[in-house]
């Protein structure tokens, strides 16, 4: 029996799962999931925890202080959550994406939520959150900022604790998929995956509609993955190719994942459990491949997991194909499950020169 000496041991070695795949019966790599989820908050647990004492160490972050940070998601629990054992006052700046069950939660924990009601037409929710964010800590000055998008202690905490754990239980992995957000957990991993297998397959998972993979930006129902603006977070090098799930096709893959695996999981599981699924198709039966799932599927109920939304948003029949299409990285647009190889070579930029990057949009609105 597990004994905690408080809710902050429990934000890390998470359990590994083997999994079926969408496939059954097709020769494949052995299939893993990595079950974030599973933790008291779900996958931002590790970084809030590991930000938090890295900023009390520093003296950034002093006894009765305040934290601030942006998040519709699960960044804003970790925080809150950690918060509210630290006896910090934690304030959330979110947009109307965020669910009842999540406002719950954080109301619980004590924190208190700002929340934006214009969607940026240059940064999307992004750039409006940020704004207001900007306000709260011209009030706080003395308030700690996170910085999910830029602040390398994310990457490090899943390159010194996600990635050790992996290896300790499969030893090597030759392959890992996850969405990208901030970029942290992708890439954090990779880069320390690389140095145990450098021939490691990386593979990022990213929604229809967002910047991150040079596509253009439209409108779309995922959250906790894909982006209107470029996180620092993502380091582009260490990822070998990108995928893109639409709305429908991360959704009724969370219905398959429950069916097949017993998972009830978040929109950024489902559109990693097809990816990765196909991913162990093409590896050899020796092969170890990893999919991260980050949340529960909780905060979806009057979504994701309702006919109801299903039904009035045309969501039926939009399920992933067995194989994705294949496209030109940075010519051609996604609008199902696509993939391409990252150029590498140079012969294309990783994301479009004239989109926003988090840095450029702290330096613009003075958060520098």
């Amino acid at each position: 029996m597990l004994v905690a000496q408080n809710v902050l041991d429990l934000m890390k070695e998470t359990p590994l799962v083997s999994l079926k795949g969408r496939a059954v019966n097709t020769p494949r790599a052995r299939l893993w999931g990595k079950l974030e989820l599973a933790m008291p908050g779900q996958m931002k647990d590790r970084v809030a925890r590991r930000v938090v004492h890295n900023a009390e160490l520093r003296g950034v972050l002093r006894p009765g202080g305040t934290i601030v940070e942006s998040s519709s998601g699960t960044m804003a629990e970790g925080i809150a959550r950690v918060g509210a054992i630290g006896g910090y006052r934690v304030v959330i700046v979110t947009d109307p994406r965020i669910d009842d069950g999540l406002r719950a939660k954080l109301s619980a924990f004590g924190a208190e939520l700002e929340i934006v009601e214009t969607y940026s037409p240059s940064g999307g929710w992004q750039r409006s959150r940020l704004e207001r964010l900007r306000e709260i800590l011209r009030r706080n000055p003395d308030a700690f900022w996170p910085r999910q998008y830029d602040n390398a202690v994310f990457r490090t905490t899943y390159a010194e604790e996600l990635a050790a754990e992996l290896v300790a239980a499969i030893g090597k992995v030759d392959a890992f998929v996850a969405t990208v957000g901030s970029g942290s957990s992708l890439t954090g991993t990779a880069e320390a995956l690389r140095k145990s297998n450098p021939d490691v397959r990386i593979v990022a998972v990213d929604a229809v509609g967002s910047v991150q993979f040079h596509q253009p930006e439209r409108r779309r129902r995922q959250s906790g993955h894909g982006n209107s603006i470029i996180a620092g977070n993502i380091i582009y090098e260490v990822i070998d190719e990108a995928h893109w799930i639409s709305d429908g096709e991360a959704f009724n893959a969370c219905r398959e994942l429950a069916r097949r695996e017993g998972i009830f999981a978040g929109g950024s599981s489902g559109a990693a459990y097809t990816v990765a699924s196909w991913v162990a198709e093409e590896l050899q039966p020796s092969m170890n491949v990893v999919a991260l799932f980050p949340d529960r599927g909780d905060r979806y109920t009057t979504t994701i997991y309702s006919d109801e939304y299903f039904r009035d948003n045309e969501l039926v029949d939009a399920v992933a194909t067995p194989a994705p299409r294949r496209i030109r990285y940075g010519l051609d647009e996604a609008t199902s499950w696509s993939w391409a190889p990252l150029p590498h070579d140079g012969s294309m930029p990783y994301y479009d020169p004239d989109v926003a990057t988090s840095g450029s949009l702290n330096a613009e609105l003075g958060l520098e």
